[in-house]
Parts: C-alpha cells; structure tokens; sequence
C-alpha cells in the first residue's frame, strides 16, 4: 500500500484515487474572479505579503482574465532562484494576458501542514493557484473538492488525504530531474577546482534536494573517472542530511531554506577545510553561502535553479562560476497559456534534459568556466539528455559512484 512515502519516492500511482483525481478529461477553468487589487505583473512584492489574499472576495473578472495565486516557501516569491523562477513564469504569461493577476502568498513556516492550509485558505479566490515546493503534496484533497480550480504543483506529485499519490484532472504536477542540473555542476566544479575540494549546500532533505546533492557527486565522480580530475567533495559530518526515510545521506544541509546565518556557518566552515567551489542549493539559506563567500577570497560558487549571476557580484568581481538550472518558469508559463486557451490537462511529469528542463548557464558574460570545460559540460549535456548518462538521485536505486555513463 503506498502512504505517503510513496510520494516520496516518487514511484507510480496506484490504487483508488479520489473522485476527480484519476486521469480524466481535464476541467475547464471557472471565470475570472473579482479584478486583483494585489500584486500585478510590475514589480516584485512585498517581502511581508504572507496570505494576504484571504479576506478578498470572490467575483466575477472582467474578459474572463485569470485570477492567479502563488503560494511559496518561507523565502518569498523574490528569494532570487527557486520560488522567484516560478513567479517569473506567471509574469512572463501576464506579459501576454495583461488583464491577468498575480497574488503571491508567503506561507512563513514551511511545515507541510501549514502549507496545505495556506492553499485551503485561498481556494475559493483564484482560477489557479501555483504551488511551489515538495510541502504542497497534499492539495490532492483541495483539488478533489474544487474541480472548478486549476492548480500547478511544482517539485511533487500530488496526494489525496490518505498519502496516496494520485493524479488529478486538475493538477498539472511537475517534478524535475535535479540529479542533472546537479550533475551539470559537480562536473563544472570539479573541472574548475584549484584547491581539488569541492562540496554542495542544501536546504532540507527532501528528495528535490537530495537529487541536487547526489547528481552533484556523481558529476564529480565523473569528472575524475573520465578526465582525471582527483576532486574529493567534502561533508561535514555535523550537518549531514536525513531524508524523508529517516537515511542519513550526508552533505551538508543548513536545515532551512531561510536561514542565512546558519547557511554563512556552513559556507564558512566549508571553505575552511579547503573548498573553492560550492554549488548552493539551499534556497534563502543559501544567501549566507554566497556571503561567505565573498568575504573569501578564491572562492566560486555555483547557483541553483536560475541564472544567480547577478547575485554572485562582489565589488568589481563576481563569485559565480555558472549556475545549474531546473527550468520551471518556463513550464508554468506553459501550462497557464494551456489553462487560457482550453487545452489544460493535469497530469504528473517527470521533467529533464529531454525537455530542456534541466541544464546550466554558458551564456557569455553570465559565467567564468574555460573554454575547455564548457566543451565538456556540452558533452556531457547530450549523454544526460539521450539517457547515456543517468546521475544517482535519492530514490532511483542508483549510487553517485556507480551510475550509467560512469563505467
């Protein structure tokens, strides 16, 4: 029977699903509520707009234009990677549909529980609402009780109110191979290191993060397998993750994608033992990474998720060596002009190279990797993309120091 770690495994639905969740025709959206007097598609918002939807009536907008929500991690829709990526896309789409609308809505604890509760607080306000992050699982039950709403869960898959993976006519769900991005980056990395240590800074154990981790060392393996590389990733054994299993996998994870502080501690400590280049996946936390290292000197990071390179600016320098990518905003994008024109069908995707849903920034004048490695990540990039390549993830059954494409 599958609970709840069926979902985290990211395995195959099975078993009963909900009325409305078992891969039906897709709903058509209700029309537009009531003309948004929040956030728009100018500017960023406010850092302290957390649920600030919840007292605004529903209604009828005009053109039918959608109502759209965004409901995010304790970091905001302007954390500068994962959840901003998001929030790009639906600006990208407003950009298109001006009589669109866009409410970001910050849940501020990150508990699951809360996150799912965020999203029933606003249910009956949106056409759609984007939920970003592995906390939103559960909406498979809000969902089922609102075929009239569209959502777009992104980094899982959904679950109904027993923890049972389903698949929703009004869900478009999409997970990502974080293992290649990660790949992508620990082969960057290890081509580029001077001091040969190199090592990776997560937020928290979930199996997006893991992905990131275990890719990273497998692109590392690979770069001293295939180019004779002799990197060694460093962990600092006091801040080892634990999965959503209860496994200890190592790394290096702050325990907060919104804790800065801590996420300086564990850049600084890392550049102490040795490391001058780290890929920080750690979401806001990951900002203290970046001080570190910046206050040091020699030291490159790798950005997560989006492009980070203005983000890496230090004085007349940058710290930035590329960026490891997971392209999201362009799929939400996507599915929200499929919502407009009628052609919405939820479903679960797995999303990776072969989509260029995954990758890494090469962009002249947006990294500092040589000539010589940008001609091996492109290498690389086509046997990830036909499946030659196969990085370790946390729950593929596949080792980062023994993958396809290593032997």
């Amino acid at each position: 029977m599958k609970k709840v770690l069926s979902v985290l495994l990211s395995a195959a639905m099975i078993g009963t699903l909900l009325t409305g969740c078992g891969g039906g025709t897709a709903q058509e959206t209700t029309a537009a509520q009531a003309e948004s007097t929040e956030a728009a598609s100018e500017g960023a918002p406010a850092e302290d707009s957390e649920k600030e939807t919840a007292e605004e009536p529903a209604g009828e907008a005009a053109g039918g234009a959608l109502k759209i929500a965004i409901v995010s991690s304790p970091s905001g829709v302007d954390d500068g990677s994962f959840n901003q990526d998001n929030y790009n896309g639906i600006l990208a789409f407003i950009e298109s549909h001006p009589d669109a609308t866009v409410t970001p809505v910050r849940e501020e604890t990150g508990d699951t529980a809360a996150a799912i509760q965020a999203v029933a607080d606003i249910v009956a306000d949106y056409d759609v609402i984007v939920c970003c992050g592995f906390q939103f699982a559960a909406i498979g039950s809000i969902a089922a009780d609102n075929p009239d709403v569209n959502f777009i869960l992104v980094d899982s898959n959904p679950t109904d109110a027993e923890g049972t993976e389903v698949s929703c006519d009004n869900v478009y769900a999409m997970t990502f191979k974080e293992q290649e991005s990660g790949f992508f980056a620990g082969l960057a990395a290890a081509l580029e290191s001077q001091t040969k240590k190199v090592a990776v800074v997560n937020g928290i154990a979930y199996p997006s993060n893991v992905n990131y981790q275990y890719g990273f060392e497998s692109g590392v393996n690979y770069a001293n397998a295939k180019f004779d590389a002799g990197v060694e990733v460093v962990e600092l054994p006091s801040y080892a993750g634990t999965d959503v299993t209860n496994a200890n996998v190592g790394g290096n994870y702050v325990g907060s994608f919104a804790d800065e502080a801590t996420g300086k501690v564990v850049g600084q400590a890392l550049i102490d033992e040795g490391c001058d280049i780290i890929f920080v996946a750690a979401g806001g936390s990951g900002n203290g990474v970046f001080t570190a290292a910046k206050e040091a000197a020699g030291v490159k990071v790798i950005g997560c998720d989006v492009d980070q390179y203005d983000d890496g600016a230090n004085g007349d320098s940058n710290i930035i060596l590329t960026s490891g990518l997971k392209v999201m905003g362009m799929n939400v994008e996507k599915q929200l002009t499929a919502i407009a024109d009628g052609t919405f069908k939820g479903s679960n995707e797995l999303l990776g190279a072969d989509t260029d849903s995954t990758g890494f920034v090469k962009k002249d004048g947006r990294h500092q990797m040589s000539a010589d490695t940008i001609e091996k990540l492109d290498g690389a990039f086509a046997l990830v993309k036909d499946g030659t390549i196969v990085p370790a993830a946390n729950f593929n059954n596949i080792q980062p120091d023994s993958f396809p494409g290593l032997e």
